[in-house]
């Protein structure tokens, strides 16, 4: 019974140290940090040296990034304490105030998490890297090794077929001896019998016929055996100097063999050395054109994330500063709203008309007949798309009311014509006489989506424009279209050409102006947009260089347009 728990705690420890031995292999095989491993150490042992590379060890950047990622999944949280009333009281408000900066950080979080996913894509492409980097040495490990194994194999053949050639070569030799030892031995014996035989008998013959019969035929015939046989025992002497010197000739041949084969072997090691030196070099090269490349995006992507981060700030900053602008003004109306009322002086009623000036003809001449300003309001088309209720301050022949219409969008126009509201009229749209200041104000608050001021506010008294853009942010919905087009006074044509023809302006607005106004109002400006380029009207424009007719000589017009926030 006692031992149960000991065997209980030892399974335990062997599935843990299981465990880990299973996360230590996928740690090492997804971060490879360039070990060989066994079977390099086999293959060293068999095949030679094996081809290692250093890689880089990414495991402080895992380390950084795991950090990252908590960091990031800290943001929003809140710390906790310990009970009681003023504490929860704390936390309450601490959850509240974070629940009010989710919507300010969201996009901050976001950042982060894509920055977090970046680096972990980068991690990827360098574990990648580190993975064919060892894959390409343990390839030309085995390469070389093949070729290794291919020449031993090579060499071994080559051995076996000159011993076997050599031992076929003395084994024929030594035949080749033994049949002409006995060819000669028996070529003696013959010879010898043949001239005792014949000794034997033309010896009697001889001496019977000495006297009267001729021996000379005879003796040369034994004379000419006597010359074979010593050819033959010559032959039979200098058999064994030929066949010396055949051993020593086969010798040397073999050892010139030997010596060849070894040459090639130390010339194949030789350029394997000088190819596996080559591509130590090429790798070394190229990691460090990818560590210089590396550290180079490193310093690009901190300096654009710097960057990013600063104009994230400023963003951050003027959201800010325009909600709680907003936030003062919401405030200041509520406590206007719940004060008794007082009477007020409205703003002075601005007539943009002369009694003694016939505005009509007029902008027939100077500004351009209705054709070409119908033209011209077809910029406004994808801007107000998509409105339900939209208002035209100083609407005059009805121009932009006629593209409204075109595209669908219910739209109003006030003026102080009433030729122009007349006319207006005539041509079936919405347009009544009234003073913009009046008509504003007697407006409720989100009465229209999209309002437009088209050359008006330059007509205007620099005193009373904050009050116009003023009523026109309260009058627009959230998320309402405010545009207002106007001579351009950063274009210096304009004041040579027709600002000055029209007695009721007033001055130039510049855009800066017009876009503080805006944000005082509780809208966001979205775009500046010169119209009617000084070269179309001003030829000799074109010929200025173009910095300089850009910035001086752009748009005779421009358009600022914002959204109610």
């Amino acid at each position: 019974m006692s031992d149960r728990p000991f065997d209980a705690d030892a399974a335990k420890l062997e599935e843990l140290r299981a465990i880990v031995h299973a996360v230590t292999d996928r740690v090492r095989s997804r971060y490879p940090q360039g070990s060989s491993g066994p079977s390099s150490a086999a293959a060293a042992a068999d095949q030679g040296p094996v081809i290692t590379i250093p890689v880089t060890d990414l495991m402080p950047v895992v380390h950084a990034r795991d950090a990252a990622q908590a960091r990031i999944a800290a943001i929003g949280s809140v710390n906790p304490r310990a009970g009681g009333l003023a504490n929860r009281a704390i936390q309450f408000v601490k959850k509240t105030v974070a629940r009010m900066l989710q919507w300010f950080v969201r996009d901050q979080v976001t950042f982060n998490r894509e920055t977090v996913s970046a680096i972990e894509s980068i991690l990827e492409a360098l574990n990648e890297h580190n993975r064919i980097l060892l894959s390409l040495a343990g390839q030309t490990s085995e390469q070389v090794g093949y070729l290794r194994g291919d020449l031993n194999a090579r060499v071994a053949e080559l051995g076996s077929q000159i011993d076997a050639r050599a031992a076929e070569l003395s084994h024929s030799i030594a035949s080749h001896e033994l049949l002409v030892s006995r060819a000669l031995a028996s070529l003696e014996t013959t010879t010898e019998a043949s001239i005792r035989s014949l000794e034997a008998k033309l010896v009697p013959d001889i001496e019977r016929r000495a006297l009267d019969t001729d021996v000379q035929p005879a003796l040369e015939r034994l004379a000419v055996l006597g010359a074979e046989n010593i050819e033959l025992k010559d032959i039979r002497h200098h058999w064994a100097e030929w066949r010396m010197a055949w051993e020593q000739k086969l010798s040397t041949n073999e050892i010139q063999f030997l010596r060849a084969a070894a040459d090639l072997q130390g010339a194949f090691q030789h350029r394997v050395s000088q190819i596996e030196a080559n591509f130590r070099d090429i790798v070394k090269m190229q990691h460090a054109d990818y560590l210089g490349a590396l550290d180079r995006s490193s310093i690009e992507v901190q300096r654009r994330l710097w960057g990013d981060l600063e104009r994230i700030r400023a963003e951050y900053d003027k959201v800010i500063h325009t909600e709680l602008r907003l936030i003062r003004q919401r405030i200041t109306a509520a406590g206007q709203t719940a004060a008794p009322p007082v009477t007020a002086t409205p703003p002075p009623t601005v007539k943009i008309v002369s009694a003694a000036l016939d505005y009509s003809r007029f902008a027939e001449r100077f500004r351009g007949p209705e054709e070409q300003i119908r033209l011209g309001m077809e910029f406004y088309k994808p801007i107000f798309a998509g409105c339900q209720r939209v208002l035209d301050i100083g609407c005059g022949r009805g121009e932009f009311l006629s593209a409204m219409r075109e595209i669908g969008v219910e739209a109003h126009g006030i003026d102080l014509g009433e030729e122009q509201v007349e006319h207006c009229r005539a041509n079936g749209l919405s347009a009544e006489i009234a003073d913009l200041f009046a008509y504003l104000a007697a407006q409720p608050d989100g009465e229209f989506d999209g309002i437009l001021s088209s050359q008006v506010v330059e007509h205007l008294a620099p005193e009373i424009l904050p009050e116009m853009i003023r009523l026109c942010g309260a009058k627009l919905r959230r998320g309402g279209i405010l545009a207002v087009e106007t001579p351009n006074p950063e274009c210096l044509a304009i004041f040579a050409t027709y600002f000055y023809l029209d007695p009721t302006h007033t001055r130039p607005v510049p855009p800066q102006l017009l876009a503080y106004l805006m944000e005082e109002a509780g809208c966001t400006v979205t775009g500046v947009y010169p119209l009617s380029p000084a070269s179309e009207t001003i030829p000799e424009v074109a010929d200025l260089p173009v910095a300089f007719k850009n910035r001086f000589f752009g748009g005779l017009d421009y358009t600022i347009v914002a959204k109610k926030l």
